[in-house]
């Protein structure tokens, strides 16, 4: 993976700038190119598994608003976790105010292959 340093200050002491690693974004997979790779490592189709890609992407949101925890398998578990206003009573509270986000856990086959990732500084503009 490539990454390049980054100067920012120390969260410990705002007046010390520190040297950070950043990732470098090498771009996007879009769902066309992860099923043809996927296809090409088994004896499904690439249109198979876009396929089966596009229904779990479909599904997906449901699963989460139902409010159930999505595990895919060794992947890692998806859920859904709010944020709101405070309200003084049960009555004042507004449903408006609710923020929803997706919280992903990786799996512990997942937090393994990260653990080998190898780093190569690149050049800062």
């Amino acid at each position: 993976m490539k990454i390049k340093l980054v100067k920012k200050a120390n969260p410990a002491d705002r007046d010390k700038k520190k040297y950070y690693a950043n990732a470098v974004n090498a771009g996007k997979k879009e769902l066309r190119a992860i099923a043809d790779d996927i296809a090409g490592r088994s004896s499904l189709t690439k249109g198979d598994v876009e396929n089966v890609l596009s229904n779990l992407i479909d599904r997906l949101p449901m699963y989460l608003n139902d409010g159930f925890s999505v595990q895919l398998g060794h992947f890692g578990t998806m859920r859904i976790s709010l944020s709101s206003d405070g309200a003084e009573s049960p009555e004042q509270f507004k449903t408006g105010s609710i923020k929803p986000k997706i919280v992903f856990t990786p799996g512990t086959e997942l937090k393994k292959q990260m653990e080998k990732i190898s780093y190569e500084t690149v050049e800062s503009e």
